[in-house]
């Protein structure tokens, strides 16, 4: 049994299920969650049981498969209007999507994770893995990337050690001594790239946003593609990238920090 499933008891246990659930991304039996759970099949027809009680997830009796439910779509609504950058960022992120015309992400980190919470499509929409309320990895991610150069050394060191290294394409960091050595570069750039790192002919340039403290409260990309921009040209987007995370973090600041906001004035 995983370390995961053994740190908050039978919620942890409904937990990982919901996440099973929510990671085939389409309506699932129960057989093709047993097939991968880590549960014997009473354990887990338990869980579901329970999750299907609290609204968390819903069956379909005709087709026998599982989705996600309604009370959680309601919850994830209210976290991303309390929780995340999104609705203070908003109105940066659209006006600089306007301005450059191409791809915009923001995103925030999620354990190890990447979470993307917004994203605004180029004038010309590309096909891409990123959307907003996707997970994606860190090591091979420009806005991965920036937002672990400027985490504190504990964290970085927490996330670097939790990263699978999947070789997704030939330009994918695969090591931990490759992703140390690229983050420094990025810290004594400024900014980070993804060079066909996560997907082919896909490439971006991110930022971190940054509280006054130095606290990592997100990161802003701008994607493109090999077809219509280098990472050179992608690099002379970065002035008008900082003046929009500027403002994120601003606003930012009073929204996560009231109390110190408070204290100063």
């Amino acid at each position: 049994m995983s370390e995961r499933s053994n740190e908050a008891g039978t919620v942890g246990k409904a937990l990982n299920v919901l996440d099973q659930v929510a990671a085939f991304d389409r309506p699932v039996k129960f057989s093709e969650l047993l097939e991968s759970s880590e549960y014997p099949k009473a354990t887990l027809y338990r869980l579901l049981k329970t999750l299907l009680q609290q609204g968390m997830i819903a069956h379909d009796d005709s087709s026998g498969a599982y989705t996600l439910g309604v009370r959680l779509v309601r919850l994830a609504h209210q976290a991303w209007r309390t929780s995340s950058l999104a609705p203070v960022a908003r109105p940066y992120i659209d006006a600089l999507s306007l301005e450059i015309g191409e791809t915009v992400h923001l995103a925030q980190l999620d354990h190890a994770q990447v979470l993307y919470v917004d994203k605004r499509n180029a004038a010309v929409p590309i096909e891409m893995y990123s959307q907003a309320g996707k997970v994606g990895p860190v090591y091979c991610t420009g806005v991965g990337k920036a937002m672990l150069a400027w985490s504190p050394v504990p964290e970085q060191t927490r996330i670097i050690e939790q990263q699978s290294y999947h070789r997704f394409t030939d330009n994918t960091l695969t090591s931990r001594k490759a992703l140390r050595s690229e983050l420094e570069i990025i810290c004594s750039r400024g900014h980070a790239f993804d060079n066909e790192e996560h997907e082919p002919g896909i490439i971006c340039v991110a930022l971190p946003i940054l509280s006054q403290s130095g606290q990592v409260l997100g990161g802003l990309s701008v994607t493109s593609t090999t077809a219509r921009h280098t990472l050179e040209s992608l690099a002379q987007l970065v002035p008008h990238m900082k003046t929009a995370v500027g403002r994120i973090a601003e606003d930012a600041e009073s929204w996560r920090f009231p109390e110190q906001i408070r204290e100063r004035a």
